[in-house]
């Protein structure tokens, strides 16, 4: 049984004696920094129920719980709000309780599944900033879902059709001479983003020549003859093709392995990828099966539309004139395929940026409409954009952050950072740079996951791979210094793991941080069902915060006898194994030594 419920037993028994009334809820809050307290029980509340003066209910409270409940040691009433003190010994029993701080405040996995999509890149181009976010965002959630009780799956669908895939492929056709990532040195989606920006150019050129020849701007954009030749390749591919299809899998191929190769650079993982060419035709079947249940309705041109105005939408095709799919075909044919591949599926989690609000509001409501019961379960984790203080980026015009360069140079600010301060000469060249490559990744995603997921970020790199205040550097610092305090104790030799410590007296600052990781499985538990990586955060900043004031203010090796010793030394292990285990769940490794 919980404290709060220990609490509200006696609360209820309190008050049915002295004033004959039953209590149903009993409110708690934090005790706010400025009085004294662990633990707040609002009296205001009760005077719905309870006739009197608040301030003497909560006196006549404070007395039977300090009278009648070991863990309450003292209380103080301020106005309508009763401060409990608990006890050291609840809190010594508390962290003597944990037999393994190491898997501390994960959930055993429980049958229930739920799918996270995350990524869902175009073949046209490498990853950039705003992927970052995205791959960052989507693996972090998935583990917390899995911290917190869930069986997940993680999973992408890869954008690999469609004109812009063509507007590469034919750029490479026309001015490529045969170049390969092998003989331009290249990964292949960089190589394969050139020819999309390429494109990009030639086409503007061609622009520009048919304006000066008296084509209206609107016209020349139409018929530029090298966006005539792209769409004709689609048409071509779409048919089967097999010149056309022998470049798209050549190509694509150059792009996967780019992928795969910036995914384990960034440290993120997939259960199972999707390819948009194998489901875009998905989803057609359940539009008849739709129309023969009436949730869609066939127009005059043999359109086939999904009306929602009664929810407040719009209406929303699903089916050309032409009988082809549109995106919203493709997605429910996706979902529906999804849970045939994995039947355990209860959920599922779309790591997508906030410009797609409504077409999942749209895609989740037809679901639900044709009758899937896990649609109830459908989530769209909608994210804000990733700005730099240059402004937009834009794919066609090759001014996006590419992935891999921003990851390169988050390490080599972290090695300009990390020299100045001069703490890791003793380090060897191996060492010193896969340091680097640590603290910048931990930077890159700590600041950009710290960060609510639905507003937008400003991202700022020398900012993020700050030494000092609420950065992933600052945080990996406390961590190292954490294993030399755990370094030094392993080497001393009056020191011993198995002494008594049920009778200590707590100075404040260790009281403190027993507080704060009481909390982490709470925390773990929110941010799971927030879908917020920021929650989780945010925590280990304030318990890193709390930590250092705990070191700064209370003596560990000098401590006045072994029990002391020994819990202090027992206590940094248990913060150091929370920090390990709260950075796992945002991708973040933490160094041994900095």
């Amino acid at each position: 049984m919980n404290l709060q419920s220990i609490l509200s037993q006696h609360i209820i028994k309190a008050v049915s004696e002295s004033y004959a009334a039953t209590l149903e809820n009993i409110e708690f809050q934090a005790t706010r920094k400025d009085f004294e307290g662990d633990i707040t029980v609002v009296v205001f509340s009760m005077l719905r129920t309870v006739k009197g003066n608040p301030v003497q209910i909560g006196e006549t409270i404070g007395e039977y719980l300090v009278a009648n409940v070991a863990e309450v040691s003292k209380y103080n009433v301020v106005k309508g709000f009763l401060n409990l003190v608990l006890s050291d010994a609840y809190y010594l029993d508390f962290f003597t309780s944990i037999q393994n701080f190491n898997s501390y405040g994960k959930v055993p996995a429980t049958t229930e599944a739920i799918m996270v999509e995350y990524a869902s890149p175009n073949t046209n181009k490498p990853l950039h900033l705003g992927h970052v976010r995205n791959v960052l965002l989507g693996y972090s959630v998935a583990e917390i879902l899995k911290a917190a009780g869930k069986k997940v799956y993680k999973t992408q669908i890869i954008n690999d059709r469609g004109i812009h895939i063509c507007k590469s492929m034919l750029a490479w056709k026309r001015y490529g001479n045969e170049e390969t990532p092998q003989t331009s040195g290249l990964k292949g989606d960089k190589l394969v983003g050139n020819y999309y920006v390429k494109f990009d150019k030639e086409y503007k050129k061609e622009i520009n020549t048919l304006v000066e020849n008296g084509f209206t701007e609107k016209d020349a954009k139409a018929k530029a003859p090298i966006l005539l030749e792209a769409q004709k390749m689609l048409q071509k591919w779409e048919a089967g093709d097999p010149d056309v299809v022998a470049l798209w899998k050549k190509m694509n191929g150059w792009v996967y392995e780019g992928f795969d190769a910036t995914y384990e650079n960034i440290g993120v993982d997939f259960d199972k990828n999707y390819y948009e060419s194998d489901t875009y035709l998905l989803g057609k079947d359940f539009i008849q099966s739709g129309l023969e249940k009436g949730v869609f309705e066939k127009d005059a041109d043999g359109s086939v539309w999904c009306d929602l105005t009664d929810e407040g939408l719009d209406r929303k095709i699903v089916l050309r004139s032409d009988g082809t799919a549109v995106y919203m075909t493709q997605d429910i044919g996706t979902a529906i395929q999804r849970v045939k591949d994995f039947p355990d599926i209860n959920g599922m989690i779309y790591t997508v940026g906030n410009e797609q609000d409504y077409h999942f509001k749209v895609l989740f409501l037809i679901l639900k409409k044709l009758g899937f019961s896990w649609a109830e379960n459908l989530y769209h984790l909608s994210y804000g954009m990733v700005d730099l203080p240059s402004g937009k980026m834009k794919s066609r015009e090759g001014t996006v952050v590419d992935a891999d360069d921003l990851i390169s140079d988050m390490a080599a600010t972290a090695k300009e950072i990390s020299e100045e301060l001069g703490k890791i000469d003793d380090f060897s060249a191996e060492e010193k740079t896969q340091l680097y490559k640590t603290i910048g990744l931990g930077a890159l995603k700590y600041y950009i996951l710290k960060v609510d997921p639905k507003k937008r970020i400003l991202f700022n790199p020398e900012e993020s791979v700050d030494f000092q205040g609420n950065t992933g550097p600052f945080i990996q610092y406390t961590y190292a210094r954490i294993q030399s305090i755990l370094r030094k104790a392993a080497s001393a030799s009056g020191y011993t793991e198995s002494v008594e410590i049920r009778n200590l007296t707590l100075e404040p600052k260790e009281k403190e941080l027993l507080k704060i990781l009481q909390q982490f499985p709470d925390v773990i538990q929110l941010a799971a069902g927030n879908y917020s990586p920021a929650l989780v955060a945010n925590y280990t900043y304030d318990l890193v915060k709390e930590f250092n004031s705990f070191y700064q203010n209370v003596p560990i090796f000098g401590a006045e006898n072994p029990a002391e010793i020994s819990f202090r030394i027992s206590l940094c292990d248990a913060v150091g194994s929370v920090i390990n285990t709260a950075f796992s769940l945002l991708g973040i490794q933490v160094p041994d030594k900095m």
